[in-house]
């Protein structure tokens, strides 16, 4: 079974930057995704990143967003520097990850079968 460990957030002033990190244990690549979900609204994909470091993001960070990916023996970690953070990026966000990339756009949420706890980014005006 594999587990997905997150780190980061926390608390910003609007303007302000923060990072996040999700690392998994396995042999295996994966890809792996960033969700949001604020509250009283859907969860959304906010990026994902394939086994080569080819990343896409929601039309609402890019250019503020950026994933990244360090694949080490027996472990995969991303990292999502948010950069510009705007009171409408508070969430809680969720690592995700899957074996298989879809690059047809954004990630969706039926794409992916392993998820993460969750943690909380708060961003204040």
């Amino acid at each position: 079974q594999v587990e997905l460990v997150e780190s980061g957030g926390g608390s910003a002033q609007a303007g302000g930057s923060l990072r996040l990190s999700c690392q998994t244990s396995s042999y295996n690549t994966y890809c792996m995704a960033w969700f949001r979900q604020a509250p009283g609204k859907e969860r959304e994909g906010v990026a994902k990143i394939d086994g080569n470091g080819r990343a896409v993001y929601a039309d609402a960070v890019k250019g503020r967003f950026t994933l990244s990916r360090v694949d080490a023996f027996a472990s995969n970690t991303i990292h999502l520097e948010m950069n510009s953070l705007q009171p409408e990026d508070t969430a809680v966000y969720y690592c995700a990850a899957e074996l298989r990339c879809d690059f047809s756009g954004p990630p969706r949420m039926d794409d992916f079968g392993i998820w993460g706890q969750g943690t909380q980014v708060t961003v204040s005006s």
